[in-house]
Formats: structure tokens, sequence, C-alpha cells
């Protein structure tokens, strides 16, 4: 059964859908951590070993973490692995592009492929950088994400790689969301406006919050 669903374009889709919300689900929580930078490097790297010793002592030290982990890699394969086979499945079904464009088709729908690429292309980095300190400018510490973050925004090009990111990601989430609801039958005529709204909202809340972090150390405040 499990096999059949997986097959199926309907399926597929439903596993695109609840992945995405799982990934969304730990964005928002990400970007709340994520703005603690604000606070100071005592509060920032508090909450950094916090992570680290979730559920203790019934949970071992970084166990929590490796489960939130795990789950967040089988999520990113199960939706990049659902995209990408129901990209070729679009393309075999229409070997030939259309005459004409749709007109009415948004800038976040048609950059949906390259903004998943972008995405997926940033998580590496992302982690390299942040993560195992294999790319990271001006000597990692482990243990010190505070100095971390402000080592990696204090150089231009690790400011353009990841707010060209979190736009690509705001574009995602705005088309994501409301692919998703209507995948899982939450859409319909009444509820259409609502969820168009939410969709755009929280795109534009993920996005500004995560940007928040570079714009706060270009301009000095966290330094």
């Amino acid at each position: 059964m499990a096999r059949s669903i997986w097959d199926s374009s309907v399926g597929k889709k439903t596993v695109m859908a609840v992945s995405g919300i799982v990934m969304l689900l730990y964005l928002v929580a990400h970007m709340i951590g994520n703005l603690k930078i604000y606070f100071g490097a005592g509060d920032f790297n508090g909450y950094a070993h916090w992570l680290r010793t979730v559920g203790e002592p019934f949970m071992h030290y970084e166990w929590t973490l490796w489960i939130i982990r795990v789950v967040l890699v089988v999520a990113v394969v199960a939706h990049a692995t659902a995209a990408y086979q129901l990209s070729r499945r679009d393309i075999k079904a229409r070997p030939s592009r259309y005459a004409h464009k749709k007109a009415r088709t948004s800038y976040a729908t048609r950059t949906m492929r390259w903004g998943g690429v972008i995405l997926g292309l940033f998580i590496v980095w992302h982690l390299l950088d942040l993560t195992t300190g294999t790319v990271h400018s001006g000597g990692f510490q482990e243990g010190h994400p505070y100095q971390n973050v402000v080592d990696t925004f204090s150089t231009w090009y690790g400011n353009v790689i990841y707010i060209v990111a979190m736009l690509a990601l705001g574009l995602h989430i705005r088309h994501g969301f409301w692919s998703a609801a209507q995948t899982l039958g939450a859409g319909s005529r009444a509820r259409d406006r609502v969820l168009k709204t939410a969709a755009n909202v929280l795109a534009l809340l993920l996005t500004a919050g995560f940007i928040a972090v570079p714009v706060g150390v270009m301009t000095g405040v966290v330094s």
C-alpha cells in the first residue's frame, strides 16, 4: 500500500505537503531562536546549549537534537525526491513547451523549482559554515555560536548568500503553504482568501525574521 501511494502523483504531493509542514514548523522555531541574538552573546549561546540538553535527564546529551536532525533530513529528502519525480512526470506529460505562458502564474510559482535548488545548496553551505565550520570565515569557535554568526555576516559573501536564500525561502513558502493546503483538502471557496493571506503573512514574517540577523550584524546592532 505504501508503495502504491508513493507511486501515485497524489501520494507524492501528499508527501511534499506533510514534509513541507514539518520543515515549516522547524523554520518558525528556528527563526525565533535566531532572534535571540539581539539579546546578546550570553542569551544566544545559552539557547544553543539548551538545544543540546532538551529532555535531560530522561534523554542523553544531544539525543533530542539528533532526533530533530534526523526528522528534518528525512523531511528534506522526501520533499526533494517527490518534487523531482513530479517535475519529471510533468515534463514527460508535455514534452513540448507551451506556446504561450500562463499570464496569471505568479512569480513564486514559476520559480518554485529553482527556488528549491537554491535552498538545497544553501542548506549544504549553511551546515558547512555554522555547524561543522568547514567553510567558516574568521576561525570557527566550537561552542560559541554567537561569535560564529557575527563572523559569517561580517563578510559580504556571507550576507549575499544568506539574504538571497531567504528571499527564495519566502517565495517558496508563499506558494508551498498554499499548495499544501490544497493537497491536504484544507482549501475551499470560503477559506481560499484566508489561506492566501496566511501564506503571504507567514512568508513575509519568516523572510524578515531571518534577514534581521545579518542586517543586525551589518548595522552594528549585533557585534
